[in-house]
């Protein structure tokens, strides 16, 4: 098996947690925080598929997608157009509101065919190309996308567990 085919595998698994974490959920369970400053599901994958868009498409210079197909707009949160939520506030993660878990589903699912097509192409001596010199090690593709995927894993985790807070608060 080759590295990017267990990439493949450790991406679709996200994309399957993703669509665990937000499907049938109500706008207020979708929005419940367990604590004034906590994060939300909406914020959380929201978040996690916005670091993805963000890291990749810089890594495979591409365009986010986010920009690219309109989920801005469609999404039309209050914050900048680039934001990922990297260090957000309290206030800010309140901004991240959406009409329905698919929304979020579907934008990660555009995130992740992006992801998928840009992994699908890469041969192994591509994963030591680096990608962001701004560290000591400098990040090589491989890494940034590691990374990523440990982000996305620990995000749709929490996502996951706040879920089954929220629904058996309802209970």
């Amino acid at each position: 098996m080759h590295a990017k085919d267990i990439l493949i595998d450790a991406y679709g698994r996200i994309q399957e947690e993703v669509h665990a974490a937000v499907d049938g959920l109500s706008p207020d369970e979708l929005h419940a925080r367990p604590a004034v400053d906590a994060n939300s599901i909406a914020w959380l994958v929201w978040h996690l598929t916005r670091v993805q868009d963000d890291h990749v498409a810089d890594a495979a210079e591409l365009d986010q997608v986010w920009l690219s197909q309109g989920w801005e707009k469609r999404f039309g949160l209050d914050l900048p157009r680039r934001d990922t939520g990297y260090g957000h506030s309290s206030t800010q993660v309140a901004k991240v509101r959406v009409e329905s878990g698919e929304l979020l589903s579907e934008y990660y699912d555009a995130v992740h065919e992006q992801t998928l097509e840009f992994v699908r192409g890469l041969a192994a001596k591509d994963f030591e190309r680096v990608v962001d010199e701004r560290w000591d090690p400098p990040v090589t593709l491989g890494v940034r996308l590691v990374s990523v995927l440990s982000d996305d894993l620990q995000h749709v985790g929490q996502a996951a567990y706040l879920r089954g807070l929220v629904q058996s608060a309802a209970a």
